[in-house]
């Protein structure tokens, strides 16, 4: 047999397996038939299911579970939100909705009027960020250890108040009011490159919350600045000034998603990363910052959740790449060496999140289908 077709054989059962794997986990689909940027799981009409909030279309829609009955929560025009988030932001115990708009960029949270009310009535819209703009990344985290939830965003445009930078944002004591939420900018104008999503995590060991950023670069150089990079941000001692940027090692077209986590099990934050406009997954050990890959295939891995999917105490990642067309999550050995494994083909996406949908004790995905026109969720047969 020559090389040829040791390859082609390799590659056929490649493909059988892992179409074979793709298969064990079945596919759920909550709506179908329109473009979705972002789709998030919680219970938001309180009786013990968890329910998907999606932006499709442009109208932000609650489906119920177990049937997925719909409910339109936009009160009047709809808006185009590319991320979102759930907390309880006025802490009346249920959990709300925060979206928000690329450009002009705009955040808002969605109160949840609760209970049975959650289908029925429609969730008043409050604005909580006007300030940022060309806005690619939106996540919960403590950024000035007080333990309650900030929101992190960037401003990746080149333009508006805050250019190329990046922000958190305090929920404030009274979030109903018409006031917007305090915002402090921690990469002050040296996020260039149309910047993505954010990670939050201690990752030289003081104590604080640092921020990890990436960025894509543009077609025009001159007008973004200059992106493919990831990079982490080091908390000062007042997380309310800017923040000490570190850039990471190499050059990384479509840089999108980078999330920090102890990988090898050293007790030292390392960081994940995706090329989510180009392609591949690595890592970066903490700290030489030498670079690990994880897959080096998978085409616009956009997306990317970093925790634990098989329960056996290390980190692993998962993610959906929208050109390849392909869910997989990464097992780790502990050590830093990953395994992929397939879990759906014919599949896009621009959201992930790693979540129990059915109460069975093991993390399943819930993924918003950007390209593939759906919200689904993938049922992990490890229970």
């Amino acid at each position: 047999m020559n090389k040829k077709t040791l390859c082609s054989t390799s590659l056929i059962l490649f493909f059988t397996l892992s179409s074979l794997e793709a298969k064990s986990w079945k596919k759920h689909i909550i709506h179908e038939g329109l473009r979705t940027n972002t789709a998030i799981a919680a219970d938001f009409d309180g009786d013990g299911d968890l329910d998907v909030i999606s932006n499709s279309g442009q109208k932000t829609r609650l489906f119920t579970a177990p049937d997925w009955k719909e409910t339109i929560l936009d009160a009047t025009v709809g808006h185009n939100f590319i991320h979102s988030e759930v907390t309880d932001v006025d802490g009346d115990g249920d959990p709300d909705y925060i979206g928000t708009r690329y450009r002009p960029g705009l955040i808002v949270w969605m109160e949840n009027p609760g209970g049975c009310k959650a289908t029925t009535e429609k969730w008043p819209l409050r604005v909580a960020c006007t300030k940022l703009n060309g806005i690619h990344g939106l996540l919960l985290g403590d950024v000035n250890n007080d333990g309650k939830p900030d929101l992190l965003a960037n401003s990746g445009q080149p333009d508006h108040i805050h250019p190329n930078s990046g922000g958190w944002l305090e929920i404030p004591k009274n979030p109903k009011s018409d006031k917007e939420w305090p915002l402090h900018i921690f990469a002050d104008k040296d996020a260039p490159g149309l910047s993505h999503y954010l990670g939050i995590g201690d990752v030289n060991n003081d104590g604080r919350a640092d921020i990890t950023l990436a960025a894509k670069g543009g077609f025009d150089e001159s007008k973004f600045g200059k992106g493919e990079w990831f990079a982490w941000y080091e908390a000062p001692c007042d997380p309310t000034q800017p923040f000490t940027r570190h850039q990471l090692p190499g050059v990384h077209p479509g840089a999108t998603n980078i999330q920090p986590a102890d990988v090898n099990g050293d007790g030292k934050t390392d960081i994940v990363a995706s090329r989510g406009h180009g392609t591949g997954l690595i890592w970066f050990e903490n700290p030489s910052w030498k670079t690990h890959t994880i897959n080096p295939e998978l085409k616009s891995p956009h997306c990317l959740q970093v925790i634990d999917m098989d329960g056996d105490g290390d980190i692993d990642a998962a993610t959906c790449a929208y050109e390849s067309k392909i869910a997989a999550w990464f097992e780790n050995d502990g050590k830093g060496n990953f395994k992929t494994h397939i879990v759906a083909e014919n599949q896009a996406a621009y959201d992930i999140r790693a979540i129990d949908m059915d109460a069975d004790q093991d993390l399943d995905l819930l993924i918003a289908g950007q390209g593939s026109n759906n919200v689904v969720w993938l049922e992990n047969p490890a229970k």
